[in-house]
């Protein structure tokens, strides 16, 4: 019996595939567990319509980071932090920081998404690393200037 799995099992597929299994593990376990549902013609229509539609969606949301990397690509964020003797700061420049900074100047961007390379403790350029979508991502720079100056 063919079924479309509506979730992972393990040691058979995973979600939205169609798989072939014996007709007593579909009708006792898969159906009655709602792990799947019969291939149907309906089904089966259902199924493609949605992953369409989800291959519409994700495509959107790659141009839309491509567009965001574009815009992004050698911008130089400015950070205003208080500083002591020699330019060393009290606390250090976080990922919040950085996503509160580019949140100002109109880009929404999760402070999860953002990498520093290396700990801001002083003033000064540090690179940062955006990761907008899966396989793009931008590099920025950071600048840390002194708020009591």
């Amino acid at each position: 019996m063919k079924v479309i799995l509506l979730q992972d099992v393990k040691a058979l597929g995973r979600k939205d595939e169609v798989k072939e299994v014996a007709d007593g593990y579909a009708r006792n376990f898969l159906f009655k567990k709602g792990l799947a549902q019969p291939a149907d013609k309906a089904n089966l229509n259902s199924l493609n319509h949605e992953l369409k539609l989800k291959m519409q969606r994700e495509a959107a949301l790659k141009a839309q980071a491509e567009k965001q990397a574009a815009e992004l690509a050698d911008k130089t964020v400015v950070l205003l932090a208080k500083a002591g003797e020699a330019g060393r700061l009290f606390g250090s420049v976080t990922t919040a920081d950085v996503s509160e900074a580019l949140r100002e100047i109109g880009y929404a961007i999760d402070k999860k998404k953002i990498e520093l390379p290396e700990t801001v403790k002083t003033l000064g350029e540090y690179p940062a690393i955006i990761k907008l979508y899966t396989n793009i991502q931008v590099k920025i720079k950071i600048e840390v200037r002194d708020a009591g100056k």
